[in-house]
């Protein structure tokens, strides 16, 4: 493209699209002033910077499309991008799973509970947390210090009685009436004040609540407002506390050509609660990469703060302040710190997303060698960097399944895992159902397009032969075969000491099996490749079975074809809560007359049904 075509752009905000040779477009940028964003690209062309230069060699077309605001830029940028994900802009991916709280203030009795999307539903969010183990500690220690409901208030209901938790001190149970509402708001308010980390005002309040008691001489809650202040201050004083106050998030930038870490620092109520790294290709400079990573990552369902810390500056940080403060609906500033603590917890930020990097680069090392001595011992002809593994489930030939996971350079490839269900074998044939599965899978890949390099079945020769037979069969080359079986025990089992052999690996047209060293990282991969897929078999057999027993319990009611067991099923959302309700809310279930509820209802809880209980028991 030549310079003189860009002279033609406007000076207004919009989005461009870089396109490459066949019109696929490569990249999609946002700007306040097209013409000279696109420029400087072509500036940029001619300095040091090689990932530019390559990406703008590749670029012989640039299509605009002009909006009014720079905040309307952003959001058709982030349209554009998620619609054509362009080679070149920015695929934000990180490998964990983050959970947060959730208090709706707004419900009678309101309950924290544990939630994967923080969404715009009026309800109060906190967090995040990096497992739900850590965000169930945290819940484990409000029920401790605040007393809020476990379950939902229609279950606690129906049981007519307080639950465990009452007894033992951790449940104020307001589903029984035994704490009032205006109470149990304050319970609630508490909670929230301590995750915001608002713990002064949350110690004023119980000071006073103490005071108040105490002046009318109900000593014991006086008493109890006491043991929540003492234990609110010793957990207060474990937090590490690293700003005055309020949430933010801080971004830290490290760069290696191509290659950028960014790493983020969950600040919230003045404690620093956690931390998230991405690794991330990009081509363009540190400040459209910033911009670029907050568009994708604000985007997503996380909590947004108050403020946002930026390693660089950034030009569009007014209308990202706009943008987000009306996603929150409150005011989100956006800075660059230049001086005092702000600029402290940049550098840390900074220093985590190296520490980030250096890390990902040694796993990343360990990794490559573990593959090459997995090649070695193998005696394969190519690194094994992609692996994949089949194995069955079934009971006794009955709801059989099958799982295939892939793994990609030592890591699960989750995108590339299937499920299948056994068509053609009835009865317990482990092998004759890895010939249906295994065949399935590489009808259609016979030119060698998407084939790992390695296959690995669970079990010994068996199912080691009959990967193979598919293998010739369909003329699938450059595709190695091993087979991984679990040790198993040696010895009379009433012996004093239970001897376990190695586990072995066998390769098609060896007799005896490769013994990998014990706790070797090759045995290990291979281990957990094995077990994932597994793991992976078993929970959907679980799944189909939990099903089938859904449909034979409900198929069983007379009168109630698979129309009305479908409603039900979605009203309620399991067998169990069917079971557990009224013949009154199963009524209230659209397309469900008094006739049929009385049914479903003495289905399960009439005459005969408490005949076989009582014979039962």
């Amino acid at each position: 493209m030549k310079i003189s075509t860009i002279d033609n752009f406007p000076n207004s905000p919009g989005v461009y699209l870089m396109k490459g040779n066949s019109g696929d477009i490569l990249y999609v940028g946002k700007a306040k002033n097209l013409r000279s964003r696109i420029k400087s690209y072509f500036t940029r062309s001619r300095d040091s910077r090689y990932h530019i230069r390559f990406l703008m060699a590749r670029v012989v077309d640039i299509d605009y499309i002009l909006t009014d605001t720079e905040k309307e830029a952003l959001i058709l940028e982030n349209t554009l991008i998620k619609k054509h994900r362009p080679r070149y802009n920015m695929n934000l991916r990180d490998d964990k799973t983050y959970f947060s709280l959730r208090m709706d203030m707004n419900v009678e009795f309101p309950r924290l509970t544990i939630i994967r999307k923080v969404l715009n539903d009026g309800a109060r969010y906190f967090g995040p947390y990096s497992s739900a183990s850590a965000a169930r500690e945290v819940v484990k220690q409000l029920y401790k210090l605040f007393r809020l409901r476990h379950y939902p208030l229609e279950t606690c209901r129906r049981r007519g009685r307080p639950c465990l938790f009452y007894q033992i001190g951790q449940c104020s149970a307001p589903c029984t009436g035994h704490i009032s509402r205006e109470d149990y708001a304050a319970l609630a308010e508490g909670a929230v004040l301590f995750l915001e980390g608002k713990n002064r005002d949350l110690l004023k309040n119980l000071k006073k609540r103490m005071a108040e008691a105490a002046a009318v001489e109900n000593f014991e809650e006086a008493a109890r407002y006491r043991d929540l202040i003492q234990s609110i201050e010793v957990t207060v004083e474990k937090q590490k506390m690293v700003v005055q106050g309020g949430d933010m998030d801080v971004l830290g930038l490290y760069r290696e050509g191509d290659f950028l870490e960014i790493a983020v620092l969950i600040i919230r109520g003045g404690s620093l609660i956690g931390s998230r790294t991405f690794s991330l290709s990009w081509e363009m400079d540190d400040a459209e990469g910033i911009s670029s990573f907050l568009s994708e990552y604000y985007n997503r369902d996380v909590f947004i703060p108050h403020e946002v810390l930026l390693p660089v500056q950034i030009e569009d940080h007014e209308a990202f302040e706009e943008l987000l403060s009306e996603k929150k609906g409150e005011r989100v500033t956006i800075v660059f710190p230049r001086r005092g603590n702000k600029v402290d917890l940049v550098k840390l930020a900074d220093r985590n997303a190296e520490t980030a990097a250096m890390e990902k680069r040694s796993a990343k090392t360990g990794t490559e060698n573990t593959l090459k001595e997995l090649q070695q011992r193998l005696h394969l002809t190519e690194i094994p960097r992609r692996i994949e593994c089949y194995d069955i489930s079934n009971i006794q030939g009955q709801l059989a399944v099958a799982a295939k996971v892939s793994f990609l350079e030592g890591m699960a490839d989750k995108d590339n895992y299937r499920h299948y269900r056994i068509k053609t074998v009835t009865q317990a044939n482990d092998y004759a159902m890895m010939y249906e599965v295994l065949s399935r899978r590489f009808k259609g890949d016979a030119s060698g397009i998407d084939l790992p390099d390695l296959i690995v079945v669970d079990g010994g020769p068996g199912q080691l032969n009959v990967l193979t037979e598919v293998l010739r069969e369909l003329n699938v080359t450059g595709v190695a075969a091993a087979a991984l079986a679990k040790s198993r025990v040696n010895g009379e089992m009433t012996s004093r000491e239970i001897a376990r052999s190695d586990e072995r690996v066998f390769l098609p047209g060896r007799k005896n099996p490769v013994v990998l060293r014990q706790n070797s990282a090759p045995l290990l991969l291979l281990a957990r490749i094995r077990d994932e897929a597994h793991r992976f078999a078993i929970t959907y057999h679980k799944k189909l079975r939990r099903k089938e027993t859904v449909r034979s319990s409900l198929t069983d009611i007379r009168g109630v074809g698979e129309k009305r067991r479908k409603i039900l099923l979605r009203h309620f959302g399991s067998l169990k809560k069917i079971q557990e309700a009224t013949p009154e809310e199963i009524l209230q279930v659209t397309g469900i007359d008094r006739r049929t509820a009385t049914t479903v209802w003495e289905h399960f809880h009439g005459e005969n049904s408490m005949e076989n209980r009582n014979e039962e028991s």
